[in-house]
């Protein structure tokens, strides 16, 4: 078994749900250790790894969700908060999709770019910082207004962390940190914030990452691969699982300077390497 299979697994699971850029780190880390770039087939599986932490650690909103979906399906109304949480993730996925399907090729090529990947960690850092500032200033004696729970979530809403999640498919920009940044920006809970992002990573990740294994599986590669696959995916899922429940218990009370420093500092390190490089 090759313990880099385990290692980015380990990794992609953290940094998807932490706001430090997961695919930030799967293009700088093998770049910056000299590895050879994660086959596309290991890039599915670790996040199909991702997309089961978030279903299994929300499996009970799910079902609240599957149900809500239903019951307002069959009395055509949204007066269930289910049915209503279930069509704004739907409103916060399409702009995603639109992003993935129209840019594809422009977003592949800054994947092939650590120095990209690196100045967008900074981008990255600067959302974190901002949103922060913004809150505290909402939530200060000074502007009292009560930040909003998740069942207040309006169409605006979702549609503007569904544009930050757009634009987090470039390497480097955390999607967790851009969304969670402009449910801040917006006047959410720090929780529902973040809660929200989680939701919201299923759909894009169940797309990305069937397509992914569907083009693999047609060329015939995946099972000479089955043991990374799978060792990727477990990890994968264990870290996410862990990351998840950190950063909810985390956001409550504390904010997200420390991963924005976190995202300045490794995005000075790739653009200094980048920079010796040539």
């Amino acid at each position: 078994m090759d313990p880099r299979a385990l290692f980015l697994g380990l990794l992609q699971g953290a940094t998807e749900f932490l706001p430090i850029s997961s695919s930030g780190h799967l293009v700088l880390v093998p770049w910056l250790l000299g590895w050879p770039i994660p086959s596309l087939a290991f890039d599915a599986m670790v996040h199909w790894g991702t997309l089961v932490a978030v279903i299994a650690y929300f499996w009970r909103d799910w079902l609240a969700l599957l149900r809500g979906a239903w019951v307002g399906l069959r009395a055509r109304s949204l007066n269930d908060p289910g049915a209503r949480l279930f069509l704004l993730l739907i409103v916060g996925t399409i702009p995603g999709v639109l992003a993935g399907v129209l840019l594809e090729d422009f977003f592949e090529g800054m994947f092939a770019r650590p120095d990209a990947a690196a100045g967008f960690l900074l981008l990255t850092a600067a959302l974190l910082t901002l949103a922060e500032l913004g809150w505290a200033r909402r939530s200060s004696v000074l502007n009292p207004r009560a930040p909003r729970a998740l069942p207040a979530l309006s169409w605006a809403d979702a549609l503007v962390v569904g544009l930050a999640q757009a634009v987090a498919i470039l390497p480097g920009v955390s999607r967790s940190g851009a969304t969670i940044a402009a449910g801040l920006g917006r006047g959410l809970e720090r929780e529902a914030a973040a809660r929200f992002s989680f939701l919201l990573s299923a759909p894009i990740i169940l797309g990305a990452g069937a397509m992914q294994l569907w083009q693999m599986a047609r060329a015939g590669t995946l099972a000479g691969e089955a043991p990374l696959l799978v060792a990727g995916f477990l990890t994968a899922l264990v870290s996410g699982f862990a990351a998840i429940h950190f950063l909810l218990n985390y956001v409550r009370r504390r904010p997200l300077y420390p991963f924005a420093l976190y995202c300045i500092l490794l995005g000075i390190l790739g653009l200094t390497v980048a920079a010796l490089r040539g």
